[in-house]
Formats: structure tokens, C-alpha cells, sequence
């Protein structure tokens, strides 16, 4: 394995990057951008797991849905090793379209030079900001100026080695005092850092509060915040969206953090796709815009899979694809609904995807999995359009199916199947994980 030293960080580097000339800045118009963190803030929660083919498949809905950042590992953990270097690989072949592979570390110079080490480009790196945790989580070991040291040396690292890209996170943001996180912004600015990451780690905030702390770190510090809202007070959604707007009246993009469904740590995060609608749809957002071009016949898609591979059925309310999402029983409801869609519907199913997706299987059904034969493999393949050019091949990519199906412990689906004909390469490495 390749051994990754980073240089002792010292001071004196801020002070050069300071005095550095300015160059003119260009007129811009800040955009709105989402970072999913489905693959690492909610595959951390407790009860619900992702297992790593399930995670690549994530990344490629997410890619294909056109969503600029997926934080999709702990790539300084040897148990991610072999999933982020066959996902790695498979953006290389631009299986995953624009989508930025991004891995999340703390704020140390050790997990930095590991994940370094697997080729990651675009690191984000986390750090407890608050009194209360400062005190009461590091227990005396660190006060303001060591969080801000720490930091800077770990940012100092990812730049030292080439990453491109370098957000920092100010974990429970929200209860640290604003003064201080600008001056957190502002070091890890100084040695690099392309974003710092606003998180709303207990669902504190309201948005009105998020809003005006948001937009005064924005203006102070000068540089691209990201959002990132949990949903302990029901709010998360509603922050992600105020706290964007922050940013974006301060002068600068926003990156709003979301999961797939609002799964997530204790009550969940914030909704990708309930996030997206409220942009596009929501009263007075009109000059708030997302800065890439999105996909959203994808949404239902992803929001079925997320749904199956937790195990977590969607609520029936969910935000366009609750099966409730476009239902009317109620006669007034029902009768303007028939008369003119727009009478109680904001966007149209279609938009998301919903037509799109197939009914369930009735009658003689044949599956292939862990314990499947050659007969009932072909068929399945041969129903997908997929065959194989020999026998030999037609039994490799089994072998493949079947640890898949062990892997998963649930069958596997139609784009799982796929993926592992199309891409069996990477499709072993990911399924292989040695202790």
C-alpha cells in the first residue's frame, strides 16, 4: 500500500497565501448545488445499512439524475477500500456522468494521507466547532485554537496531494458561536479550502435563524457554504431551503447537503428530492437557481431502490413519491383535480419519473441469485436483452451474480443485474472485502 507523509503545518503558510496578489473576480451569480450524502451520513445511522454494491448503485441514480456531489465514503477506512477504487475507476470511465466522488474524514492529517492514498480527489473534512462539544466531546483535549490547528494542518495535507477540491465541516455549526466560525472559515480558507460545510448537526435551527447566520458567515468569509440540516424538530427541508437562500443573498453558491428519502442520522436529514421541488416550485424562489441541469425522471427510480435496499418503506405522504403524492378521494378535491390538474397539483408526476415505473411481476416468475442455476440465469439476461457470447462467459458473470445475491441478502434487481454484465471488473472488486 502506498505510504502518504504530510508535511507539520506551520503558520507562516497562511501568511504567504495572504499577501498573495488578488487577481479580479469575475461577476457571477451564485448557484444552488446538491451534495447527496446518502452514502455516508446515512449508511453511518444506526439500523439501516447500504452494502457497497447497493452504494455504487446509489452513485449511479445519482449520476444519472444529474446531482453535482456524491459523498459516497470513508475512504481512509480500509473496509470502503476495495467499493471507492472501483467507483473511482467507474467515474474514470464516465460510467457515473458529471457526478464529483467526494469522501468524508475528520479534520486529521492520519485520515487524510489514508484516503489520499486511494486516488480520492475531492475530500471533505470534519471538526466539532461548538463550546459544548469542545468541551463536553473532546473533553479538554482541544479548545478553539487547536479545533482551527487541526484543521488547517489537515486541509494544508489534502492540498499538499493533490485533491481538487476541499470542503471543511463545522459540525454543530449551528450552536457555535458566529464570530468564531467565521474565523474557522477564514483559516481554512487561507490554506486552501474551496467550501465550509454549515451543519445543523441537532436540527437547531429555525429558518428564519438559519437564514441570517448563513448569510453573515456568507458575507464574512467570503466563500461557498454548504447546508447541512437534520431533522430533529421536523425542519430540515425547510432550513436547507433558507439557509441556501442565506448563502446565495451573501454572495456566494450554496451546496445543500440531502439524502435520498430524508433517511439519516436520529429523525433524517433533508430530502433530496423534497429540496429540489421546493426550488423549483415554491413561492418566491424564482431567482434562486440550481446550477446544474437536473434529471428528475430518475427521482421515483431512486427513491424506490434507496426504499427496498434499507429496507425502509416510503411514507405514504412523501414528497412526490408517496403514493399519496397525487392521490384525491375528497369530491371537491377529486372533481378540480379531473377538471384541471393545477387545481391541486403543483408539478406533474411525469416530471418525477412515476409513469416510468414497471408494475410487479404476477404469475410464473423465474429470479437468479446466490443459488441459482445456468437455465434460470440465461432467461433472466435474455428478458434484460443481455446474452453472452460462450458458455465461459455466461458462468463467470453468474459466479458474479451469486455473490452478489449473498452480498446484498435480497434479490437482486433489473439495473443490479446489469451493471454487473456491463461492468464485472469492478463488480468483483466491490464485492470483494478481506479482513
Amino acid at each position: 500500500m502506498q505510504t502518504v507523509v504530510c508535511k507539520p503545518w506551520r503558520y507562516s503558510s497562511i501568511i504567504r497565501l495572504y499577501n498573495q496578489p488578488k487577481r479580479p473576480l469575475e461577476i457571477l451569480v451564485p448557484k444552488i448545488y446538491f451534495v447527496d450524502v446518502t452514502n455516508r451520513d446515512t449508511v453511518q445511522s444506526s439500523r439501516i445499512n447500504l452494502s457497497k454494491l447497493q452504494k455504487t448503485m446509489v452513485n449511479l441514480y445519482l449520476g444519472q439524475m444529474g446531482i453535482h456531489q456524491s459523498e459516497f465514503a470513508f475512504p481512509y477506512a480500509r473496509i470502503e477500500r476495495n467499493y471507492v477504487l472501483a467507483n473511482l475507476q467507474l467515474k474514470e470511465m464516465g460510467v457515473m456522468g458529471k457526478l464529483i466522488l467526494e469522501g468524508w474524514c475528520r479534520a486529521l492529517v492520519s485520515d487524510v494521507a489514508e484516503a489520499v492514498s486511494t486516488g480520492v480527489k475531492d475530500l471533505n473534512l470534519s471538526i466539532s466547532t461548538s463550546d459544548q462539544m469542545i468541551k463536553h466531546k473532546f473533553g479538554g483535549r482541544l479548545d478553539r485554537e487547536a479545533v482551527i490547528r487541526e484543521m488547517v494542518a489537515a486541509v494544508t495535507c489534502a492540498r499538499e496531494h493533490g485533491v481538487k477540491t476541499v470542503g471543511v465541516n463545522a459540525e454543530d455549526a449551528s450552536r457555535t458561536d458566529l464570530g468564531f466560525l467565521v474565523a474557522f472559515a477564514q483559516a481554512a480558507k487561507g490554506v486552501g479550502a474551496d467550501r465550509m460545510r454549515y451543519c445543523d448537526t441537532l436540527g437547531y435551527e429555525t429558518p428564519n435563524t438559519i437564514y441570517r447566520r448563513v448569510k453573515a458567515l456568507a458575507e464574512q468569509a467570503e466563500m461557498p457554504i454548504e447546508i447541512h440540516c437534520h431533522n430533529d424538530l421536523g425542519m430540515a427541508v425547510a432550513n436547507s431551503i433558507a439557509g441556501a437562500r442565506g448563502a446565495i443573498d451573501g454572495g456566494v453558491d450554496a451546496y445543500i447537503n440531502t439524502s435520498v428519502n430524508g433517511l439519516g442520522e436520529r429523525a433524517g436529514q433533508a430530502d433530496l428530492l423534497s429540496c429540489i421541488l421546493a426550488i423549483n416550485f415554491a413561492r418566491e424562489m424564482e431567482e434562486y437557481k440550481i446550477g446544474d441541469h437536473l434529471n428528475l425522471r430518475v427521482s421515483a427510480k431512486l427513491a424506490s431502490y434507496v426504499s427496498c435496499a434499507f429496507g425502509v418503506p416510503i411514507p405514504i405522504n412523501q414528497p412526490g413519491v408517496g403514493e399519496n403524492a397525487f392521490a384525491h378521494e375528497a369530491g371537491i378535491h377529486a372533481d378540480g383535480a379531473l377538471k384541471d390538474r393545477r387545481n391541486y397539483e403543483l408539478y406533474d408526476y411525469e416530471l418525477l419519473g412515476l409513469d416510468l415505473e414497471p408494475p410487479p411481476p404476477k404469475g410464473r416468475v423465474i429470479t437468479t441469485g446466490e443459488f441459482g442455476g445456468l437455465a434460470g440465469f440465461e432467461h433472466v439476461y435474455n428478458r434484460l436483452g443481455i446474452t453472452f457470447s460462450n458458455k465461459e462467459e455466461a458462468k463467470r458473470i453468474l459466479e458474479l451474480v451469486r455473490y452478489a445475491s449473498a452480498h446484498n441478502q435480497i434479490n437482486l434487481t433489473d439495473d443490479e443485474l446489469r451493471f454487473i454484465a456491463m461492468h464485472p471488473e469492478q463488480a468483483r472488486r466491490i464485492l470483494t472485502v478481506a479482513p
